[in-house]
Parts: structure tokens; C-alpha cells; sequence
């Protein structure tokens, strides 16, 4: 592994996520889709499975060794010690209730840990990428700025954040969730992939789902990382594979986790 190829890879990443983004919008509002169901009861649409499609297309022009997963087409193996690991659209129940807040996801792994990643939000025309070692880069409308973690040491005087509240009635964690509404000062459902966004550029301190798979997990722990927080497992483990996952500005990370594993 050299810089060069990180490099090339964290350029393609960036670029195609903002054409795979493109794509939803095709459909994104317009009614113009039906919504099918997976076995998982999970909703999937045509824009899911396009984005998804035009985004293995470029990978595999661009590093035909490379492995690749994706959420709607499975795994396709490679060679050359990289995978990429795709979600393209994070957040399918908002995009089909025209709620922009869901994003195509992006990272690149190497050896189990994600080393890019990149979150990007077509409809709010808003992203974070991050090349592990920094910088994190937040682009809103075009312009690009250092994306960096908030300054609040305590949740006291913070922003919660999470998807839903299906996961953790699964997991038997509603205690946790109820304690952390307690703590923060907000809590909201801000969730999915702008979650992290939103933590990833100091709007908010913590975004916790207590189910993930890792797609939904891999672009986000590069991105927080540069940023100057963290990701972790609800045990604090800095690991993208641990189904679960909680972002913090770094400073409230040890308040979230002695919440998460009480």
C-alpha cells in the first residue's frame, strides 16, 4: 500500500458518491418508483439499485482487482487487499417519504479497517469525506471547509442524535436511549448517515444506532476520525464489523459509553 493509491481511490470515491447522488435525484420526490421490500423488511427502490449499479461500474473501470460490497448486490470478491463497501442510498425511509436527509455512503477498507470514507447528501447538496489521517473536508453548496468536531464536553449541554427507536426495542436498549434523552440537553432523530454528518461537523456531539450492518458503518469511521472524534462499537471499540455504532465529538465519548453499557 502507498499514498498514491489511497490518493487515486479517495478521488474516485469523492467523485462517484456526487454522480450516485445525482441518480436518486432522478427519482427522489417525484413519485415517479415503487417500493419494494426485503426479506429484512427493509424498503428498497430503483434508485437504490441504479446508484448502487453505477457506482460498481466506475469501481470496477477504475480498479478491476478491487473487492466490492454493496447492500442491494452482495459481494463481489478482489485481489488487491482493498474493498469498497457501499450503501447507496443510507436512509431509504426518508427518501421515500420525500425526507432529504438520507445520503449515499462510501468507504474503502483495507486489511478490516476503513481507511476513506465519504458521506454525501444529494438533496441537502451537502457532504464530508475524509482520507484516514485528514483532513475531514465538508463541502456545502460547492464550497469546501475543514469539517471538525464540536467543543461541548458534556451532553448537559449537547445533541444527542439516532435513526429510529425500532433498534432498540430490538436489542432491549430503550433504557439507554432513555437515559441519553435525559443527559443531553436535545435529543433529536436526526438520523442515519446526517447523524454523522451532523457530528462529523460539530452540529451535534453523539449519534448512536444500536443495529448497523457495515455499510452503514464503514465511510463514517474515517470521517469522524479526521474530523477529531470518534467511532466506535457500544464498547468503545474503534472497529467498523461490531453491527452497532456510536460517533462522538470525542469529549462526551466515555459519558455516551458508560450510558450505553449500563
Amino acid at each position: 500500500m502507498n499514498d498514491r493509491d489511497l490518493h487515486d481511490r479517495y478521488e474516485l470515491a469523492v467523485r462517484i458518491a456526487r454522480e450516485a447522488g445525482d441518480l436518486t435525484l432522478r427519482y427522489f420526490g417525484r413519485g415517479n418508483y415503487q417500493v419494494e421490500w426485503k426479506r429484512d423488511a427493509s424498503p428498497v427502490t430503483v434508485a437504490d439499485r441504479e446508484a448502487e449499479q453505477h457506482l460498481r461500474k466506475r469501481i470496477a473501470a477504475a480498479f478491476p482487482l478491487d473487492g466490492i460490497l454493496g447492500e442491494e448486490f452482495g459481494e463481489q470478491p478482489g485481489t488487491s487487499g482493498y474493498r469498497w463497501i457501499l450503501d447507496p442510498i443510507d436512509g431509504t425511509q426518508s427518501f421515500i417519504h420525500g425526507v432529504p436527509l438520507y445520503g449515499t455512503l462510501l468507504g474503502v477498507e483495507r486489511e478490516g479497517r476503513s481507511l476513506i470514507g465519504v458521506i454525501h447528501h444529494a438533496a441537502l447538496h451537502e457532504a464530508v469525506h475524509a482520507l484516514a489521517g485528514g483532513p475531514a473536508v465538508h463541502v456545502r453548496d460547492g464550497k469546501e471547509s475543514p469539517a471538525r468536531v464540536s467543543a461541548c464536553g458534556t451532553l448537559a449541554d449537547g445533541l444527542f442524535c439516532t435513526s429510529d427507536f425500532a433498534g432498540y426495542l430490538k436489542t432491549d436498549r430503550l433504557p439507554a436511549l432513555e437515559k441519553l434523552a435525559a443527559a443531553a440537553r436535545r435529543g433529536r432523530t436526526w438520523g442515519d448517515c446526517y447523524g454523522y454528518l451532523l457530528v462529523a461537523t460539530g452540529r451535534a456531539e453523539a449519534m448512536l444506532d444500536p443495529i448497523m450492518n457495515v455499510w452503514d458503518a464503514a465511510a463514517l469511521q474515517p470521517i469522524l476520525e479526521a474530523a477529531g472524534g470518534t467511532f466506535t462499537d457500544w464498547q468503545g471499540r474503534p472497529t467498523i464489523h461490531g453491527g452497532e455504532g456510536i460517533a462522538t465529538n470525542g469529549l462526551v465519548l466515555e459519558e455516551v459509553l458508560a450510558i450505553a453499557r449500563g
